[in-house]
């Protein structure tokens, strides 16, 4: 047998049936900007140096254990939290009682944030899109009966990552468990949280010392705990591709052993206990390809530390499903969606997994799709016989050239990192931001063309929509919550929580380790906002500056007609009133998720709207003030964590006391049908659902316009 096939015979037969169009005419440019030929051969793995690797050894692109799955399966989590700890509680226990395996816990957005549920700030926001924890008492409640010393427990937590990390340790400690026994993995990630997620509290500087901190305090007293999980998965629900997912999250993991060995730890010490966290989308067998390069990356890059032992090598990962790739329209597809991208994780080698459920696009899991969720792994792991053989892609002359392509690319944008000194700096100049939004915007671009198949979206449309079950939270949470804060308060020691909060105080402002100091105060029962406050006083809050791209999303679609005619009507609306439409976009609440509405304010620019872009986490009376101040026609609300009910009607009435009511509002983002009549009943114009059309709801607001005359 020759050693390569006749691919000149199969171009000619390929161009037979293509009749008379050449095999090249079928490339495909990737999102990530890599070409994909319709046919791959023995000829496309030349000069590929991990062709004959094996799993378990150095590069580890055939995963980090020797055996992987057929020794034991990837531990199947579910990130979940929600209502109050007691009801997050049953709901684990459920779980864990039905086949999962580990616990993954989502906080709400006001712990994200470091404030307690009293808080004026997060009055929309307590018990939403997680569980909300003031004090220890509440981790006390949520883990209640769950034995930490056998349970692995992942937090996903940055921010407020000291108070609920020591409220997690003194949970433990109150349960009988020592800290040396504990398992699981805090995400500790605040580098994703300035170029994504954006559930910051303190500024870059600090924040990494916040890092260096506990990762030399588990170090020392939590050996088998992972210390911080850097998470890719926020980078891709925020629009990033492939490349850019794999390049920055590599990028910062470099940075964060950077800053454990400036802080005087042994890189033998920590980097077997970092782990990671990559999203996986729809594009199979790329995001299988990005998870064997990253493995490939990270154990390269780490040998400039030169470690001696092969661990600090490893890239371990959990992965988990696309919540950006769920639709609200024909929403069991998303069972399908979340099938695909779970078996790309297993085939691409993760060691943990989370599937979303297919209601997420509108609401947070009801119980039922929880367990659809959570079967999708046991049945891919006990029906498909996936686990029996170790990457069984191996071998493949696709997976490996993707591997290798994704390899060079990401490569080259690690290094352009580098340049500018590191993945902090390059995040304050803005790059690492800028590329995602930039690809998040061209890819919106398609999807509205048509170009992206969306199947029940931009083809393949339901007309008659089924309505699924929503899980709604009530407002009583938040009052239970502030009633059991006060009764803690009462009860507690002041002067010892004044003595440990202003410990606190002086280790943030003179040295110490942080973590350290914070588990007495968790101790004597200070909640998540005072010891957040404590360290305030030192480091300050951050705020983010918000930023527009232009160009990007009208650039996909050249000159097509439907942008030349919205154009067409902002001039003529400029014609009539003297100035062209202008939209004030915010996000008010602590939800950082700032995907959609960049992606509006880019795109609405480019069809010829003013747009004013609100700071990050306003409340109703700083919006309202704002859209007054820069007289604006319209205001755009986003919201994606399930405050829109509480927020948007307190921004409309700020607006009538103020002489405004005459602006529009239109809101858009996760928000369940049931609640579209509530919203029309409080005055909004338009609500835009998941899967709307820019340049749909772009025509929406110009009529509304039109007609308010």
């Amino acid at each position: 047998m020759a050693k390569h096939p006749d691919k000149k015979k199969w171009a000619e037969i390929a161009e037979k049936e293509l009749k008379g169009k050449s095999p090249e005419s079928l490339n495909w440019q990737s999102p990530e900007g890599i070409t994909i030929k319709p046919l791959y051969t023995s000829e496309d793995l030349e000069g590929i140096d991990f062709i004959d690797s094996l799993p378990g050894f150095d590069p580890f692109v055939r995963g980090p254990r020797a055996t992987m799955y057929t020794l034991r399966p990837w531990t199947i989590r579910q990130y979940a939290g929600f209502s109050s700890a007691k009801e997050s509680n049953e709901f684990y226990k459920r779980n864990l009682a039905a086949g999962q395996k580990g616990l993954s816990v989502a906080f709400d957005l006001a712990t994200h944030r470091g404030y307690d549920s009293d808080h004026p700030r997060v009055i929309g926001d307590v018990g939403k899109a997680g569980v909300p924890i003031d004090s220890v008492e509440d981790m006390k409640i949520l883990f209640n009966e769950i034995p930490l010393d056998k349970m692995s427990v992942s937090m996903t937590m940055n921010g407020a990552v000291l108070p609920v990390l020591a409220g997690y340790i003194v949970a433990a400690e109150e349960q009988g468990v020592s800290q040396e026994k504990l398992t699981g993995t805090i995400q500790n990630d605040i580098l994703k949280e300035y170029l994504t997620r954006n559930t910051y509290i303190y500024p870059p500087e600090p924040s990494m010392r916040i890092v260096s901190d506990i990762i030399g305090y588990c170090s020392e007293h939590m050996p088998k705990y992972n210390t911080v999980s850097i998470s890719g998965y926020h980078m891709m629900e925020a629009g990033a591709d492939s490349v850019l997912q794999t390049a920055f999250t590599i990028a910062d993991g470099i940075e964060y052993v950077r800053a454990a060995l400036n802080a005087g730890l042994d890189i033998d010490a920590f980097a077997p206990r970092l782990s990671f966290f990559f999203g996986v989308g729809m594009n199979f067998f790329m995001e299988i390809a990005m998870l064997r390069a990253a493995r490939y990356l990270w154990a390269d890059l780490m040998k400039q530390f030169n470690p001696k032992s092969q661990k600090s090598l490893m890239l371990r990962t959990h992965v988990q499903t696309s919540g950006w790739s769920l639709t609200q329209q024909d929403p069991y597809n998303n069972i399908v969606r979340t099938t695909l991208e779970a078996l790309a994780a297993a085939l691409g080698g993760t060691q943990s997994l989370h599937t979303n459920a297919f209601d997420e696009a509108v609401s947070l899991p009801t119980d039922l799709s929880a367990r659809v969720a959570r079967n999708t792994q046991i049945i891919i792991q006990e029906e498909s016989q996936v686990t029996r053989v170790v990457d069984p892609l191996a071998g493949s002359y696709y997976v490996e050239s993707l591997t290798s392509e994704i390899v060079k690319k990401a490569r080259a944008l690690i290094d352009e990192v580098e340049e500018l000194g590191g993945m902090t700096k390059a995040i304050v100049a803005g790059m690492p931001k800028m590329r995602i939004e930039e690809a998040a915007a061209r890819r919106q671009a398609k999807i509205d063309q048509g170009k992206e198949v969306i199947v029940g979206v931009n083809k393949y449309k339901v007309e008659d929509e089924v309505p699924i079950e929503v899980r709604e939270i009530s407002e009583a949470v938040r009052d239970n919550q502030v009633a059991w804060i006060n009764q803690i308060k009462e009860k507690r020691d002041a002067a010892e929580v004044k003595r440990c909060l202003e410990a606190i105080t002086n280790c943030a402002e003179s040295g110490g380790n942080l973590l350290e100091v914070c588990i007495p105060a968790v101790r004597a029962r200070a909640t998540v906002g005072e010891i957040s406050d404590a360290m305030e006083k030192v480091f300050g809050r951050y705020t983010a500056t918000t930023q527009c791209i232009s160009g990007v999303y009208a650039g996909e679609y050249q000159d097509d007609e439907i942008i030349v005619s919205i154009r067409k009507r902002t001039e003529q609306f400029m014609e009539k009133r003297g100035r062209r439409p202008r939209i004030l976009l915010t996000k008010m609440g602590q939800d950082g998720h700032d995907r959609g509405i960049k992606v509006v304010a880019t795109a609405y620019a480019d069809l010829g709207f003013d747009v004013d872009i609100s700071p990050m986490f306003q409340t109703p009376e700083e919006a309202s003030k704002m859209a007054i101040e820069n007289d604006v026609h319209v205001v755009g609300v986003s919201s994606l964590a399930g405050a829109h009910k509480i927020l948007v009607p307190q921004l409309i009435e700020s607006l009538k006391s103020q002489g405004a009511g005459d602006i529009l509002i239109v809101v858009g983002g996760i928000i369940p049908p049931g609640d579209y009549e509530f919203l029309f009943n409080a005055g909004v114009t338009n609500v835009f659902g998941p899967g709307t059309m820019v340049t749909d709801s772009a025509n929406q607001v110009l009529n509304a316009l039109e007609k308010k005359g």
